[in-house]
Protein backbone atom coordinates (compact mmCIF):
# COMPACT_ATOMS: atom_id res chain seq x y z
CA UNK A 1 0.00 0.00 0.00
CA UNK A 2 1.23 3.53 -0.71
CA UNK A 3 1.76 5.75 1.97
CA UNK A 4 -0.28 9.01 0.74
CA UNK A 5 -0.23 12.44 1.73
CA UNK A 6 -3.35 15.03 1.30
CA UNK A 7 -2.02 18.20 1.41
CA UNK A 8 -4.90 21.36 1.13
CA UNK A 9 -5.83 25.08 1.29
CA UNK A 10 -9.21 26.05 2.03
CA UNK A 11 -10.69 29.01 3.03
CA UNK A 12 -14.65 28.42 3.43
CA UNK A 13 -14.37 24.86 4.93
CA UNK A 14 -15.60 23.38 1.47
CA UNK A 15 -11.86 22.10 0.44
CA UNK A 16 -11.42 20.93 3.88
CA UNK A 17 -14.50 18.55 3.74
CA UNK A 18 -12.73 17.41 0.17
CA UNK A 19 -9.44 16.75 1.50
CA UNK A 20 -10.78 14.40 4.86
CA UNK A 21 -13.22 12.75 2.76
CA UNK A 22 -9.59 12.29 0.15
CA UNK A 23 -7.70 11.09 3.24
CA UNK A 24 -10.25 9.07 4.12
CA UNK A 25 -10.23 7.26 1.28
CA UNK A 26 -6.47 6.72 0.92
CA UNK A 27 -6.00 5.91 4.13
CA UNK A 28 -3.30 8.82 4.17
CA UNK A 29 -2.11 11.63 6.27
CA UNK A 30 -3.94 14.87 5.76
CA UNK A 31 -2.57 18.44 5.88
CA UNK A 32 -3.10 22.01 5.43
CA UNK A 33 -0.67 23.71 3.40
CA UNK A 34 1.03 25.32 6.02
CA UNK A 35 1.59 22.30 7.77
CA UNK A 36 3.50 20.89 4.30
CA UNK A 37 6.54 21.73 2.74
CA UNK A 38 9.10 20.13 -0.51
CA UNK A 39 11.21 18.68 2.23
CA UNK A 40 7.92 16.23 3.16
CA UNK A 41 7.48 14.91 -0.52
CA UNK A 42 10.35 11.69 -0.59
CA UNK A 43 8.52 10.32 2.54
CA UNK A 44 5.22 10.03 0.44
CA UNK A 45 4.74 7.55 -2.98
CA UNK A 46 1.43 9.61 -3.83
CA UNK A 47 -0.03 13.65 -2.75
CA UNK A 48 -3.48 14.67 -3.19
CA UNK A 49 -3.11 18.13 -3.67
CA UNK A 50 -6.46 20.13 -2.81
CA UNK A 51 -7.06 23.99 -3.69
CA UNK A 52 -10.31 26.02 -4.27
CA UNK A 53 -10.72 28.72 -7.51
CA UNK A 54 -9.43 32.33 -6.27
CA UNK A 55 -10.25 35.46 -7.92
CA UNK A 56 -10.21 35.09 -11.52
CA UNK A 57 -9.97 31.40 -11.38
CA UNK A 58 -6.70 30.68 -10.11
CA UNK A 59 -4.75 28.85 -6.98
CA UNK A 60 -4.71 30.77 -3.65
CA UNK A 61 -1.81 33.01 -4.39
CA UNK A 62 -0.31 33.49 -0.99
CA UNK A 63 0.43 30.49 0.80
CA UNK A 64 -1.08 27.05 -1.51
CA UNK A 65 0.52 28.31 -4.72
CA UNK A 66 3.97 29.00 -4.01
CA UNK A 67 3.80 25.93 -1.63
CA UNK A 68 2.93 23.88 -4.89
CA UNK A 69 5.05 25.57 -6.99
CA UNK A 70 8.23 24.34 -4.53
CA UNK A 71 6.75 21.03 -4.40
CA UNK A 72 6.71 20.78 -8.44
CA UNK A 73 10.21 19.49 -9.02
CA UNK A 74 9.62 16.42 -6.60
CA UNK A 75 6.89 15.26 -8.17
CA UNK A 76 8.27 13.56 -11.06
CA UNK A 77 7.35 10.15 -10.43
CA UNK A 78 5.05 10.71 -7.69
CA UNK A 79 1.18 9.44 -7.70
CA UNK A 80 -0.17 13.17 -7.30
CA UNK A 81 -4.19 13.96 -8.00
CA UNK A 82 -5.98 17.14 -7.63
CA UNK A 83 -9.40 18.25 -6.41
CA UNK A 84 -10.91 21.50 -5.13
CA UNK A 85 -14.35 23.63 -4.77
CA UNK A 86 -15.58 26.74 -6.75
CA UNK A 87 -18.10 29.28 -6.45
CA UNK A 88 -18.27 30.55 -9.69
CA UNK A 89 -16.87 30.07 -13.59
CA UNK A 90 -16.80 26.30 -14.72
CA UNK A 91 -13.86 24.39 -13.53
CA UNK A 92 -11.29 26.54 -15.52
CA UNK A 93 -8.43 26.96 -12.63
CA UNK A 94 -8.65 23.24 -12.66
CA UNK A 95 -7.91 22.80 -15.97
CA UNK A 96 -5.37 25.29 -16.08
CA UNK A 97 -3.85 23.56 -13.20
CA UNK A 98 -3.82 20.07 -14.77
CA UNK A 99 -2.38 21.59 -17.50
CA UNK A 100 1.03 23.16 -15.58
CA UNK A 101 1.18 19.92 -14.06
CA UNK A 102 1.79 18.02 -17.66
CA UNK A 103 3.86 20.69 -18.65
CA UNK A 104 5.84 19.94 -15.33
CA UNK A 105 6.08 16.56 -16.40
CA UNK A 106 3.74 15.38 -13.44
CA UNK A 107 1.70 12.63 -14.25
CA UNK A 108 -2.10 12.92 -12.49
CA UNK A 109 -2.66 9.36 -11.57
CA UNK A 110 -6.79 9.82 -11.84
CA UNK A 111 -9.43 12.81 -13.12
CA UNK A 112 -9.44 15.67 -10.62
CA UNK A 113 -12.12 16.32 -8.66
CA UNK A 114 -14.11 19.79 -8.73
CA UNK A 115 -17.38 20.64 -7.27
CA UNK A 116 -19.15 23.95 -7.02
CA UNK A 117 -19.55 25.29 -3.14
CA UNK A 118 -19.82 22.80 -0.33
CA UNK A 119 -19.41 18.83 -1.00
CA UNK A 120 -22.71 17.17 -1.40
CA UNK A 121 -22.51 13.18 -0.98
CA UNK A 122 -21.65 12.53 -4.64
CA UNK A 123 -19.21 15.40 -4.66
CA UNK A 124 -17.22 13.03 -1.15
CA UNK A 125 -17.64 10.15 -2.75
CA UNK A 126 -15.82 11.07 -5.46
CA UNK A 127 -13.12 12.62 -3.16
CA UNK A 128 -12.88 9.43 -0.95
CA UNK A 129 -12.66 7.25 -4.64
CA UNK A 130 -9.92 9.86 -5.42
CA UNK A 131 -8.66 8.80 -2.28
CA UNK A 132 -8.32 4.98 -3.35
CA UNK A 133 -6.39 5.49 -6.28
CA UNK A 134 -3.76 6.96 -4.91
CA UNK A 135 -3.60 4.04 -2.51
Amino acid sequence: MSKVAVVYWSGTGNTQAMAEAVAKGAEGELFSAAEFDASKIEDYDAIAFGCPSMGAEQLEESEFEPLFESCKPALKGKKVALFGSYGWGDGEWMRTWEADCSGAGIDLACESVICNEAPDDAALAECEALGQALK
